[in-house]
Parts: structure tokens; C-alpha cells; sequence
């Protein structure tokens, strides 16, 4: 999504330029309200307030982040690793290890600029997560993009076997997985509906294991829930479905854990390349 909030130019200089804050004079060195930090750019959720720790070394610390949602960059001309918003890519900081502050033994060193904290409350309000197969999991991420209210999506894997799969390995199609989207997404603005809706009309639910030209249990339909309310929301969609008549194959399944894709060549596919999808049309199937 290009829809990123105006930032100030010390907000600017530390996102997009890479830049650092002063040591002990972010508004978060030493907050330790109970709540999610996201991205200041984006509002893409970054840290849950239980992982922030005390480091003493001037700038907030976590030990863990909320899977998917940050990136880990190398740089061949820095021995440090940089650490970016896996939405839109805004410098948050850096990432230690072995220094063993806590048991995790990870230090996300981040500046108080790119983060903006949202209490518990506040943020159960505003935020929710769904997870869709639908065959290449970057047609399934473009149309999801394009709904107002959607927060953030990162594509990946659910529904297999295997840890940490890669790209390559999923693609081989012995690992369980299907290649799946996850959305972060404004309830008030956006409901759970208005996606189930969205993706049962943006690919053909009745295909089996594949989606037009890709074929493969890794390209099979699912909608993987996360509430008993999102489960009878994708049960009521594909019940309209074969009363009309279409034969729907889409899995409907308890989400157990989603896994990042963590190559940035895969995320937002189409907006990068510019082009529209080649086997995920929208097709209006409900009033």
C-alpha cells in the first residue's frame, strides 16, 4: 500500500535516511505502558509491549517482534544488521545478538522516531488478522491492497508441515504449506467480511489444488481462521457459493502459525512490477 502517514523531517531523517536518534532522548526509552508498537510510517504492528526491556543503552529495546512484521537487512559495508518495517521498508534500527539480556538473547535496538504506541485497549479496537490461500500468493495480496482499511499483508505459509519453509521448498509441494496472505487490517473501516467477500471473488474457488496456470497442493484455496466468528463468516460464503450451484474446494481450517516469506522480492509483487495479476480477476459474486 503507498498510503503511508506525513512524517515530520526528524521522523523523515530517521525512516527514510536511515539516520539515528540521540541516546536517552526517545519518548519510548523508558515507556512501559502495556500496548503494541507500530510503525510510525505505516501502522504496521511491530512489537507487543511484553517483549520491550531495559537495556540501558539509550534507545528501546525488544527482544522479540511480532512474526513477519520486521525485516532483517545485511549490508556488506556494515557488520551490524539493519532492521526495516516488512510493510514499507522505514529504518527502524538494528539487531543484536549474544549479549544475553534476556533469555531470548536478541536486541532490537530501535528509535523512538519510527514507533508509535498504541494502547492494549486502543489497539484490540483498531487492528485484526486474517490469513487467505488462493492460489500465487501475489495475485492474493494485490486485491487485498487495494481495500481502504487494510493496515498491512505479507505474504508467506500456513497450513503444512515444516518450519520456516522457503520459497524453493514450498514450491517443491512436500512441505504442506500454501502459499497464503496475511492481513493486518481496521475493523471500523474494513470488516472480516467485507475480505471473505473479497476473496471468494478474486479467484475460482471450485479449482482444486491449483489456480489457473499453477498447479500444486501449495496453490490450493483456504481460509485459515482465527476466531469461531471468522469461521462461520468463511462457512457462510462458501455455503452461498454451492447453493448457487459452484462446487467450492477452499479449506476452511484453524490458523496454527503463519510463516513469513522473508525475501522482499515476493512482497507486494505487483505493485513492484506494475502489473496486474495473471490469474486473480475480480469477478462480483455477492450483492
Amino acid at each position: 500500500m503507498g498510503k503511508f502517514n506525513k512524517l515530520t523531517p526528524e521522523e523523515a531523517h530517521i525512516l527514510l535516511d536511515k539516520g539515528t536518534e540521540p541516546p536517552f532522548s526517545g519518548e519510548y526509552n523508558e515507556h512501559s505502558e502495556t500496548g503494541v508498537y507500530v510503525c510510525r510510517q505505516c501502522l504496521n504492528p511491530l512489537y507487543e509491549s511484553h517483549s520491550k526491556f531495559t537495556a540501558h543503552c539509550g534507545w528501546p529495546s525488544f527482544d522479540d517482534e511480532i512474526p513477519g512484521c520486521v525485516l532483517r537487512v545485511y549490508h556488506t559495508n556494515d557488520p551490524r544488521t539493519e532492521i526495516q518495517c516488512a510493510n514499507c521498508h522505514g529504518h527502524l534500527g538494528h539487531v543484536f545478538s549474544g549479549e544475553h539480556y534476556t533469555p531470548k538473547n536478541t536486541r532490537h535496538c530501535v528509535n523512538s522516531l519510527s514507533l508509535k504506541f498504541i494502547p492494549i485497549k486502543e489497539f484490540k479496537d483498531e487492528y485484526d488478522i486474517a490469513v487467505f490461500a488462493s492460489g500465487c500468493f501475489w495475485g492474493t495480496e494485490y486485491w487485498f491492497n487495494q481495500k481502504e482499511g487494510v493496515i498491512s499483508t505479507r505474504v508467506g505459509y500456513a497450513g503444512g508441515n515444516v518450519e520456516n519453509p522457503t520459497y524453493r521448498q514450498v514450491c517443491a509441494g512436500d512441505t504442506g504449506h500454501a502459499e497464503s496472505v496475511r492481513v493486518i487490517f481496521n475493523p471500523n473501516k474494513i470488516t472480516y467480511e467485507d475480505l471473505v467477500k473479497l476473496f471468494f471473488e478474486t479467484h475460482d474457488p471450485s479449482q482444486r489444488n491449483r489456480q489457473g496456470p499453477d498447479i500444486g497442493h501449495q496453490y490450493r484455496s483456504a481460509i485459515f481462521y482465527t476466531s469461531s466468528e471468522q469461521k462461520a463468516m468463511a462457512e457462510k460464503y462458501r455455503d452461498i457459493l454451492n447453493n448457487q450451484g459452484i462446487n467450492v474446494a477452499t479449506e476452511i481450517l484453524p490458523l496454527s502459525v503463519f510463516y513469513p516469506e522473508q525475501d522482499p522480492h515476493h512482497q507486494k509483487y505487483y505493485e513492484k512490477k506494475g502489473d496486474l495479476p495473471y490469474c486473480h480477476i475480480y469477478q462480483k459474486k455477492f450483492p
